[in-house]
């Protein structure tokens, strides 16, 4: 099973490495973005699992481990796209209450 680092807003560093090595500016991204790549990636996630029961049915797959891995990757990427969606529902709907 491949692991993934969990992809997070870069920190800029703002000393000076004393072994001399630089590192490239981090590209700027927008919240708009990381809310674009999340979606697709949660998509992506989707599809695969659903590729692979697709696969398990035609019993091309012997392990069903995979299957159920890549089930549950799903549904948590899924899970935390619904937390994050109602977070900034309720956040909109907040700054729309607030009297000017």
């Amino acid at each position: 099973m491949e692991m993934v680092p969990l992809q997070m807003t870069p920190v800029k560093m703002s000393a000076t490495s004393h072994l001399g090595e630089t590192l490239p500016e981090p590209e700027v991204r927008s919240f708009g973005q990381y809310l674009v790549d999340a979606l697709k990636e949660t998509n992506a996630l989707q599809k695969k699992s659903d590729v692979l029961n697709a696969a398990l049915a035609a019993g091309e797959i012997d392990d069903i481990s995979q299957v159920v891995i890549a089930g549950q990757k799903a549904e948590i990427a899924l899970n935390l796209t619904m937390q994050v969606r109602n977070k900034a529902l309720s956040a909109y709907q907040e700054l729309m209450r607030m009297q000017v």
